[in-house]
């Protein structure tokens, strides 16, 4: 081959592969951040949170270990006698736990909302509830062998954090929230062990089942189980003795969820459980939830008992 012909081939390759890596970049910023910059802490912020992650065994998923990533407040490790609230918060699908760091920004939220004195500092937990980034569990109990995902949050997470970290171990210090699927799932859990949770958060979240066959079966004694519109009667008297409080909110355009969300307020005031409920201007999505994180934290400070 000629030596022009041969350069412009090299070009060419280089030119593509270049290109690939770029393109890389992009996708795998963009699954990243969803378009929004990096977080980072304002320059008023001195004391930082810290990130960790690790690996639980769970028994209810047959001894599967999943990660669970967890955010330090700051001051954690200057304040080795402190105790903390715990926050626990699911993803939706498809996700993964990442996405309230890298995304939604949340430790970014707890770091400049502990450095103005606005918001207590509590300990982030954001457990990874499924096999996949792609694969639905609903965060519930399925009929499936070893498919325990409202137990590995309820009873093996739990356990697991109050063991591994400094957290005030009662329930009047523990909250559970969640966006889209995560926040149904926030919602459910809760009502199954209400006992549990002081503050519960739905953010873009649904009442009513979905009936996915692989998930939940034929059955509608298990639909009607996992559908909190019709569970949150029997739960009631429990939630108002124990003094939980519901936080939760739907975008104005996000239908059927937004219909879903207006029901349940109303069951919860007739139930007269104590309840924030909220209709803000969107649809469903990450704009929204990163838009009200810091309304989320504020409301998870303000119910939650500070150490």
């Amino acid at each position: 081959m000629p030596p022009w012909p041969r350069l412009a081939a090299v070009a060419a390759a280089a030119f593509l592969a270049v290109g690939g890596v770029g393109l890389y970049r992009y996708v795998d910023n963009y699954w990243l951040y969803r378009g929004f910059a990096p977080p980072h802490d304002a320059s008023f912020v001195k004391v930082h949170g810290t990130t960790a992650r690790f690996y639980l065994a769970s028994p209810a998923l047959g001894g599967r270990r999943q990660p669970v990533d967890v955010y330090l407040p700051p001051g954690y490790a200057q304040h080795p006698r402190r105790r903390y609230p715990a926050v626990y918060l699911l993803h939706g699908v498809p996700g993964r736990p990442g996405a309230f760091l890298a995304t939604v920004r949340i430790g970014v939220v707890e770091d400049e909302l502990v450095a103005l004195h606005h918001a207590q500092p509590a300990i982030l937990v954001m457990p990874f509830g499924s096999t996949g980034s792609f694969t639905d569990e609903e965060w519930a109990n399925g009929i499936g062998k070893h498919d325990g995902w409202e137990t590995f949050v309820a009873r093996d997470l739990v356990h697991a954090i109050d063991r591994r970290y400094r957290t005030i171990p009662t329930q009047a210090a523990r909250a559970i929230g969640g966006l889209s699927e995560g926040g149904y799932g926030a919602i459910n859990i809760a009502l199954h062990h209400p006992g549990e949770f002081g503050v519960v958060e739905s953010w873009s979240g649904y009442e009513e089942v979905d009936p996915i066959r692989a998930i939940f079966g034929r059955s509608k004694a298990v639909l009607t189980h996992n559908s909190p519109s019709k569970t949150i009667y029997a739960a009631a008297p429990t939630l108002r003795a124990r003094h939980v409080h519901f936080w939760f909110y739907t975008g104005n355009e996000d239908w059927p969820f937004r219909l879903q969300n207006v029901l349940f307020a109303r069951q919860l005031d007739a139930l007269h459980v104590a309840h924030t409920f909220y209709i803000v201007r969107g649809g469903h999505n990450w704009a929204i939830w990163r838009g009200n994180a810091a309304r989320a934290y504020l409301a998870f400070s303000r119910w939650l008992r500070a150490a």
